[in-house]
């Protein structure tokens, strides 16, 4: 069984694999790594459960926008033209802070539980 060590948001962790899915998971943890540093440039502290869980939720928001583009691309529906993103563009800023607005709402009801 392969390991990888890994850095995430300052923490190291290791992270078992099956052989041969080392650079695999270093990559996957390029992308968390990837959306650690976007939710950091919002500003504000984040414990580690609560900057992870951004993460996860910024994560699982394009995966549903992946699967609903694949159901269009299935039903032969062409896929609206996508404007060029970046990070200061202020559509992608607006969604972030949404996404930052739901998931603490989502930490707070957590923290009650």
């Amino acid at each position: 069984m392969g390991q990888v060590t890994v850095r995430v948001n300052g923490y190291q962790h290791t992270i078992g694999c099956k052989d041969g899915e080392e650079q695999h998971v270093t990559d996957l943890i390029g992308q968390i790594e990837e959306k650690v540093r976007l939710i950091r440039a919002m500003g504000g502290q984040f414990s580690e459960s609560r900057m992870l869980l951004h993460v996860a939720l910024l994560l699982a928001d394009e995966g549903g926008d992946l699967r609903s583009e694949l159901s269009r691309a299935r039903a032969g529906i062409a896929p609206p033209p996508a404007p060029p993103v970046h990070i200061a563009d202020p559509q992608l800023a607006e969604r972030l802070a949404r996404i930052a607005e739901r998931i603490e709402g989502l930490a707070q009801t957590l923290d009650r539980g």
